[in-house]
């Protein structure tokens, strides 16, 4: 048998730590979830993937770890074709079953840098950029997770951010650790008015800077409007204030600043219909999303085709994601903006062995070494699988976890 034909794919539930972060749906629970896999040649090559968590997208990389046994790494539209082929009685969703195929795909071009010795942005075309540029991602947050249930309150080095003193003082450690020039704030937690304040405060403090702000639907289209006007000189572009395409699309019309997304157009049916109707003007890709390094790759060029420009999304992640964001946006020529990363919040929790992957200057260096760049620590591996097992978390609820600390509250989109 050929020796890139693929002999084993593992697949590893983990559970790290995570603040407690603010956001329209509630606040962070103290774990959150990713799945890694371990995809496994027969000449004993490993190319690693990493997914976002919760007991569906499991069984989904478990369903598809089986189908893919016996091809040939480097026929990753086969292997895309036969994941979508097991998952499409059942997920008829093709960003749901994005979700998986990207995991697949990015372990297949791990192990096939790794065969070649040439780090992945070659195998998109070859990198544009050195380095790729992040934006410091700020949140509202609790100074802890409070005690809960037996539970001893778990504290964090980053402290209490409830106003914009606390939203700078946050910024300004961002910039201090890890050189950050341009800065998003997650809304969608106070009033408006309370977030505009916020968001001038941080103007202020960081005059020319780029600033940004997600208030992950919480706002009606006339209070996204009243926004956008408040801060029409101040922000770059304004995320997802409003839900779907239609409601993006009426803000847009009289929106002073551009509009961006990663909540209304998240798979290729939705392109369209946001082109039409002009709903966006910034996408924010995400390779877990959209299928895969090579389909956001193609991405980025029909983006650029309608005149569309390009960031990124992220949730909460570890270093193998970050090192295949950072290899897919080198290999981007139309990168208009920084951008997203969760890394400095779960870094601590990472997975890979630490040397390759660094925050400096607002940038992360894209990794020479062969595939992705980065070597798995086998042993926090099995840390963090344990406490996954241990824990019992099989999925996220923010909204759950905020009502056992806060019974009264309600979940409501739009809330204001």
């Amino acid at each position: 048998m050929s020796q890139t034909r693929i002999r084993e794919v593992i697949v590893t539930p983990i559970a790290f730590g995570d603040p407690p972060l603010l956001n329209s749906n509630g606040v962070h629970e103290p774990l959150a979830l990713r799945i890694i896999l371990q995809l496994v040649l027969e000449d004993g090559t490993v190319g690693l993937g990493e997914s976002p968590g919760g007991t569906a997208r499991l069984e989904r990389l478990q369903a598809a770890a089986k189908v893919v046994l016996g091809m040939d790494v480097f026929d990753t539209t086969a292997v895309a074709a036969a994941i979508d082929a097991a998952l499409l009685p059942t997920v008829p969703s093709s960003h749901e079953r994005g979700w998986t195929t990207s995991a697949v795909e990015v372990a297949c071009l791990d192990a096939q840098g790794k065969l070649l010795g040439r780090p992945v942005s070659d195998l998109l075309g070859g990198r544009v950029r050195d380095a790729v540029p992040f934006a410091a991602y700020l949140f509202y947050k609790w100074a802890e997770h409070p005690a809960l249930d037996g539970r001893a309150a778990i504290t964090d080095d980053w402290g209490e951010a409830l106003d914009p003193a606390g939203i700078v003082e946050q910024a300004r450690l961002m910039q201090e650790r890890y050189g950050f020039r341009s800065f998003k704030l997650k809304g969608g937690v106070f009033p408006p008015d309370e977030e505009i304040a916020a968001i001038r405060a941080l103007a202020e403090a960081f005059p020319g800077q780029p600033l940004r702000l997600d208030p992950n639907v919480a706002w009606t289209v006339e209070t996204s409007k009243y926004v956008a006007r408040e801060l029409d000189g101040v922000l770059e572009y304004l995320e997802d204030p409003a839900k779907g395409i239609e409601g993006m699309a009426e803000v847009a019309k009289d929106s002073p600043m551009p509009l961006a997304t990663n909540m209304c157009v998240i798979a290729w049916e939705h392109l369209r219909p946001a082109v039409e109707q002009n709903a966006i003007q910034v996408l924010l890709t995400d390779h877990h999303y959209w299928g895969g390094l090579r389909r956001t790759r193609e991405l980025a060029a029909v983006c650029e085709a309608f005149g569309l420009a390009l960031s990124m999304h992220s949730n909460s992640h570890l270093g193998i994601s970050l090192a295949a964001m950072t290899h897919v946006a080198a290999a981007i020529p139309s990168l208009d903006h920084s951008c997203d990363t969760h890394y400095p919040w779960n870094s601590a929790d990472d997975v890979i062995v630490p040397g390759v992957l660094e925050l400096r200057d607002g940038e992360v260096r894209v990794p020479t070494g062969p595939g992705l760049g980065v070597e798995l620590d086998h042993d926090k591996l099995d840390r963090l699988h344990r406490r996954y097992v241990d824990s019992g978390m099989r999925g996220r609820d923010d909204t759950g976890y905020m009502r056992r600390i806060q019974p009264e509250y309600e979940l409501r989109l739009p809330r204001w």
